[in-house]
């Protein structure tokens, strides 16, 4: 069936570090035409006079729990709360149950997310001890990266045999995403707190468990090896001021070989802020002191790091609630708020909107090297988002669509929301509404 054609008039478009007022016309998933004035015939018109017209977000870092862990959230539920913030393309993570460490279990993903998902898709292949074959066999043209646990997550699927990350490294034809933190470190300062607290460890010992030096050690590693092996690696979810230095700034980002990525709540929330929060912002790498969150938007701004993303990693109220440090498990749900989470920031003064819209669709579209996406131009994709600057309101139960339901910004009220979101050519969210007669397409790569 084709998608319906699409004219957007009299918008503030947002793209390239530029901005004008003008029109949008779609036609069959693409975006035809930009222009100031388009006077053509469209199945739907939109007025977008008041609202900025933005790329749709890529975000590169999701947990969306399918299969096996259903009661946290599901491809369908997860990936409509995205499309309801004005994320249009997730890239996946492997740690389901059972993890998606074959080539037929990504299959599996894949069929799920065809069926069910409003927003585009891609899913990454995981690493283990185990797999090296399985995993080394997957195509870099339709599968987003290779996700190595070099520190334990939820899941269970540490890589920490020399010879296989040594081997993931020098071979792979994939993109390699890490999830940064030393396993020896954190089981050393575990057991300090365990002799100190015995078994009452405050949340607040999270950042000193799960320190900035543990995840300097894997970081420094991981680069290590993908300089040794000029491998294409992403670092994911940086969290200290410590491994700023690992990352530079001195090439343009389709150029690099190694990149890094930040993600929305370590450059919102603090160590103080586990007194107000508790578990709801316990997340792995973990959310550190003031000093780690002050230099992360520097780095960003400076291109050290190159895209912000999520981690975006729901637990049930009930799962979180837990007062064992060791049983609450770590990850918050956040896709549906990072474009609210970063206009607060603009808003603030601390960062511009086009900087925004380049570290959340420009550059993951040119760090994964996707096809067609990550631009409001034509010839692209059509993923936009219309963001009405001047509605406030409140995060509240009744307005958040994450299956678990809860969301730490609970109660936080914002200026500025998303109104629309087009996915692939379809308006697939409308103001609380969602359209579900066309689903995203799976991501395809340049490499």
């Amino acid at each position: 069936m084709p998608r319906p054609s699409l004219l957007i008039k009299n918008g503030t478009i947002v793209n390239r570090g530029t901005r004008f007022t003008g029109d949008i016309f779609i036609k069959n998933g693409f975006i035809e035409q930009v222009g100031g004035s388009i006077d053509r015939p469209a199945d739907r018109e939109i007025n977008a006079e008041g609202c900025l017209v933005l790329p749709g977000i890529i975000d590169d870092q999701v947990h969306f729990r399918e299969p096996g862990l259903t009661h946290k959230a599901t491809i369908k539920s997860e990936s409509r709360a995205a499309v309801a913030g004005g994320t249009t393309t997730f890239m996946e993570m492997p740690n389901t149950k059972p993890a998606a460490l074959t080539q037929e279990l990504l299959a599996d993903k894949y069929r799920i997310a065809a069926a069910v998902s409003p927003a585009n898709y891609s899913f990454y292949m995981g690493a283990s001890n185990d797999n090296r074959e399985e995993a080394l066999r997957t195509d870099p043209a339709t599968v987003c990266g290779l996700k190595i646990f070099m520190g334990s997550s939820t899941g269970n699927m540490l890589v920490d045999d020399e010879k296989t990350l040594d081997a993931l490294f020098a071979n792979s034809p994939l993109l390699i995403a890490t999830h940064c933190e030393d396993e020896a470190t954190i089981r050393a300062n575990a057991e300090a707190a365990r002799a100190r607290y015995g078994n009452d460890i405050p949340v607040a010992e999270h950042p000193n468990i799960r320190s900035a030096a543990g995840c300097l050690i894997s970081s420094t590693l991981a680069k290590e090896l993908a300089l040794r092996h000029n491998t294409r690696l992403h670092i994911l979810h940086i969290s200290t001021a410590d491994e700023v230095a690992l990352f530079r700034n001195d090439i343009p980002l389709a150029e690099k070989r190694i990149t890094a990525e930040v993600c929305v709540h370590h450059l919102t929330f603090n160590a103080d802020d586990y007194a107000r929060l508790g578990n709801l912002i316990k997340c792995n790498p973990a959310i550190k002191g003031e000093e780690h969150r002050r230099a992360l938007l520097p780095a960003l701004l400076d291109d050290r790091f190159d895209v912000i993303a999520t981690d975006h990693a729901p637990h049930t109220w009930e799962e979180k609630a837990q007062t064992d440090y060791f049983a609450a498990p770590g990850g918050l749900p956040l896709v549906q708020h990072s474009l609210d989470m970063m206009m607060r920031l603009v808003q603030a003064g601390e960062i511009s909107l086009e900087r925004v819209v380049e570290k959340m669709s420009h550059a993951p579209a040119i760090c994964f090297q996707i096809d067609r996406r990550g631009y409001a131009e034509e010839g692209m994709w059509a993923d936009l988002i219309i963001y009405d600057p001047n509605e406030d309101w409140t995060v509240a139960q009744d307005n958040i669509f994450y299956k678990v339901g809860w969301s730490p910004l609970e109660g936080g009220k914002f200026h500025g929301r998303v109104r629309q979101t087009i996915v692939s050519g379809h308006v697939a969210y409308d103001r609380g509404l969602f359209f579900e007669e066309f689903k995203g397409e799976r991501l395809a790569f340049n490499r």
